[in-house]
């Protein structure tokens, strides 16, 4: 089946952000490529002004939309609003399409799973006993077990992509965190709620109860 041409780009800083974007399209029950929006991870936040020029107005037309670490923010607000490291007015980051995340998404789908729930996943990947050892190196024993676990899934660079789509594709879509449906939204120019969305409500909200993978509730 021939693919329609691409009409959005969702800008991504690498493959973990790449996989778990595409993860979450899936557990809204979306085709991307049917749709027509590409997934591009750009090599991180300081390539996005090359990124737009290729992708938006002047390259390649295309609607965007984005992911930005919140201690990024400085690098696409400089690229989209002329200069300034900061927004022009609140929500303008958001207005073009670009979803922060909240220190990064691993950050987030942390909280999403909560600590508990992140090592069921490990366990259900092997990784488990793993993490058990890197928790008890001397430079990690003091930090606290979601800092922990941010670092361990960032030690190579196959289980970061791994858990990028593992930690979405075991969230219900209510679940999945707001970035990541942001995006989705902005790519498919249609807010979730939205008369003919295709992702309802969308988003988490803090404290709610998900269910993940093989039915466990989990408390975030």
């Amino acid at each position: 089946m021939t693919q329609p041409p691409p009409v959005a780009a969702i800008l991504v800083e690498g493959r973990s952000d790449e996989a778990a974007v595409r993860a979450a399209a899936t557990v809204h029950g979306l085709d991307l490529d049917a749709a027509g929006v590409l997934v591009v991870p750009i090599g991180g936040a300081m390539a996005i002004g090359r990124a737009l020029a290729r992708y938006g107005p002047g390259g390649e037309d295309l609607r965007l939309a984005g992911l930005v670490d919140v201690g990024e923010v400085r690098h696409t607000c400089r690229a989209l609003f002329g200069g300034l490291d900061h927004e022009p007015y609140p929500g303008a980051l958001a207005r073009s399409g670009f979803n922060v995340c909240d220190r990064d998404l691993e950050d987030e789908l942390i909280r999403a799973h909560g600590v508990a729930g992140v090592q069921e996943l490990l366990a259900e990947h092997g990784d488990l006993d793993r993490f058990r050892l890197f928790q008890h190196q001397p430079a990690h024993r003091e930090e606290e077990p979601h800092d922990q676990l941010h670092r361990f899934l960032g030690t190579t660079a196959g289980r970061k992509v791994s858990y990028g789509a593992w930690l979405v594709e075991s969230l219900p879509p209510a679940a999945v965190p707001a970035p990541l449906t942001g995006v989705l939204e902005a790519a498919l120019g249609a807010p979730a709620g939205a008369p003919g969305s295709p992702l309802g409500t969308g988003g988490s909200a803090p404290g709610a109860l998900s269910r993940g993978r093989g039915g466990r509730s989990r408390r975030r």
